[in-house]
């Protein structure tokens, strides 16, 4: 089973950030085990007798607000979020990080949360769907943080199955998406980090943390599908998901 976790980052109502993002990684479900040893290795050097007190949420450590993080420097807490990346950036080769970055001015009146999860499952379901091609017949399964869009997520996912969504019905997800607290996951506190790493990079223009793991989003013939900027403001957008798209585009029409 591919599972997939997501967290978000950003708020939909907070009028000083542009962006919303709904982030995590696809990993095997066997897998699971040893991503959450490594995160636990990390908390045992913070908290040593204590580390499953410890909670990567990255946007706490960032503020260092709340204890264990406020006793550190902003270069050490900065350095505890760039290990947690590490951690995925170090993993399997089959670990894959997706992504999407929306632009709320670019769709007023629409729900932010529900245009990203849309896209991601769509995404995720063509990313099955192409290893189904390649012979893993294996299904896949969401895992968010528990949030107030749990009944509106679970409702959009069997609408997706079952009529679909804007591109295509969703056919490769064995069920609809389990929702659990992140204190209780530790790959969702990683989902948590990329969604992070992806909102920095849009919102703040911080690619520090992006940069870590951009080689991890799922890419095939060269265009970088596990990422999506879904914005209308710039149709000259450098970023690698819309870079990596229009060049394939230029590469068809020059080929047609």
């Amino acid at each position: 089973m591919h599972l997939l976790y997501l967290d978000d980052a950003g708020s939909a109502q907070n009028p000083q950030e542009e962006y919303l993002v709904l982030g995590g990684v696809s990993i095997f479900e066997a897998q699971a085990d040893w991503f959450a040893r490594e995160l636990d290795k990390l908390a045992t050097t913070i908290e040593p007798s204590h580390p499953h007190d410890v909670e990567f949420h990255a946007s706490e450590i960032f503020s260092r607000r709340r204890h264990p993080w406020k006793d550190m420097t902003r270069d050490e807490a900065k350095g505890v979020i760039k290990a947690v990346l590490e951690i995925l950036k170090q993993s399997y080769d089959t670990a894959r990080a997706f992504a999407c970055a929306v632009h709320k001015a670019s769709y007023p009146g629409a729900d932010p949360m529900e245009l990203a999860f849309e896209d991601l499952c769509s995404r995720f379901d063509l990313y099955l769907a192409r290893l189904r091609g390649e012979g893993d017949r294996q299904r896949g399964i969401l895992i968010l943080d528990e949030s107030s869009h749990e009944t509106t997520l679970q409702r959009m996912t069997r609408e997706f199955r079952t009529l679909g969504t804007k591109w295509r019905v969703v056919r490769n997800l064995a069920e609809t998406p389990l929702f659990v607290n992140s204190r209780a996951s530790r790959v969702v506190q990683l989902a948590d980090h990329v969604a992070y790493a992806v909102f920095r990079r849009f919102n703040a223009g911080d690619s520090s943390y992006f940069d870590i793991i951009s080689s991890k989003f799922d890419m095939s013939d060269g265009v970088v599908h596990g990422l999506s900027h879904k914005q209308t403001n710039n149709p000259q957008c450098m970023c690698i998901a819309c870079m990596s798209r229009r060049v394939a585009q230029a590469r068809a029409a020059q080929s047609s």
